[in-house]
């Protein structure tokens, strides 16, 4: 397993459209492990293949019932949330915005649909924080970010931010 480069906005790569994933084979297992471990070094709960430069319709997320046990993740391939219901305000952040959180408003209660690693059919029902992660990474795979959630002020303050860094 390796350590995968996370992209940061403004990366390109973060806004391009992903590609369904048809290939269930060695390769993918490899780029979920490292994915795996490059999500829990950031440290994250979820995260993309777009934000380690892979325009591909993956996600990873941590699964661990607790901070005291062994480390568990789960892959969700080619998602698609088929059913939601009420609303919640959460504090967001993301491995490629880097400081910066903010509040999102998002679905409470999701199912989505998706294939496992060896490429079988399977649906999940998440509420509360777990619902969250996953509608933000989904959302990787759609080329929208969490900034795109928040209001332009924020937005533009953030983008500012980025801009001086980038000169520095």
């Amino acid at each position: 397993m390796s350590i995968l480069k996370i992209y940061q906005y403004p990366e390109a790569v973060l806004r391009k459209k992903t590609q369904a994933i048809t290939d269930f084979d060695e390769n993918l297992n490899q780029l979920v492990a490292d994915m795996g471990e490059t999500m829990y070094e950031a440290p994250g709960i979820g995260l993309a293949a777009p934000q380690i430069g892979r325009s591909l319709k993956l996600i990873v997320v941590d699964t661990s019932k607790d901070s005291d046990t062994e480390k568990e993740f789960m892959a969700i391939i080619n998602p698609v949330i088929i059913a939601h219901e009420g609303r919640q305000v959460d504090e967001e952040g993301c491995l490629s915005l880097p400081e910066l959180s903010a509040n999102v408003d998002r679905y409470k209660k999701i199912t989505v649909s998706f294939l496992d690693i060896k490429g079988k059919a399977q649906e999940i029902t998440a509420e509360d924080r777990f619902s969250v992660v996953l509608q933000h990474e989904i959302d990787h795979l759609n080329g929208i970010l969490f900034l795109d959630h928040l209001s332009t002020l924020k937005r533009s303050l953030y983008k500012k931010k980025v801009k001086k860094w980038l000169k520095n």
